[in-house]
């Protein structure tokens, strides 16, 4: 039996990382520095995969986060970093 989140889809953990991260102001704020995204504009394209691959690479950068995050998730942080290159397709565009 493979682990519950093998199959997880990259833009759905996506998401809910992305709620995660906004759940905590402090956070919340290191996203927006970090990637240069506007409250708006993260609003307005917060589905986009580049923004999704920009969140969760944020994660990825920060391991504290990214354990914390997988583990609030339910799921593997390697499941997180998977998400992020599949999302990314090899490219950082925001």
């Amino acid at each position: 039996m493979r682990a519950p989140d093998t199959n997880a889809d990259a833009t759905e953990l996506a998401l809910r990382a992305l709620v995660w991260t906004l759940a905590e102001p402090d956070r919340a704020q290191r996203l927006l520095d970090t990637t240069g995204l506007m409250p708006d504009d993260l609003r307005a394209r917060a589905g986009e995969p580049a923004v999704l691959a920009a969140v969760l690479g944020f994660l990825e950068n920060y391991e504290p986060d990214l354990v914390a995050c997988a583990d609030a998730l339910g799921v593997r942080p390697e499941s997180i970093v998977t998400a992020h290159h599949a999302l990314d397709g090899g490219r950082f565009d925001l």
